[in-house]
């Protein structure tokens, strides 16, 4: 009887680890899907200021042409 409790209690301290360490999984992977949002909104802000950057810098550069011719 006793050896019996025993393979239950054994049997039943792997299934809590299991899902256990599956939730802690599931942490993790949520961590890094947020973690890949926020790099990838960080990389379209980063784009879109090149873009503004750029055409200011090409309106000054058209702006001094005029001025010299």
């Amino acid at each position: 009887m006793a050896l019996v409790l025993k393979a239950l209690g054994g049997i039943a301290a792997l299934i809590l680890l299991g899902v256990a360490l599956l939730g802690q999984l599931i942490t993790i992977g949520g961590f890094l899907l947020v973690a890949m949002k926020t790099l990838i909104v960080v990389v379209f802000l980063a784009l879109l200021i090149m873009i503004v950057f750029s055409t200011l810098r090409d309106r000054s550069r058209r702006r001094r042409q005029v001025d010299d011719i």
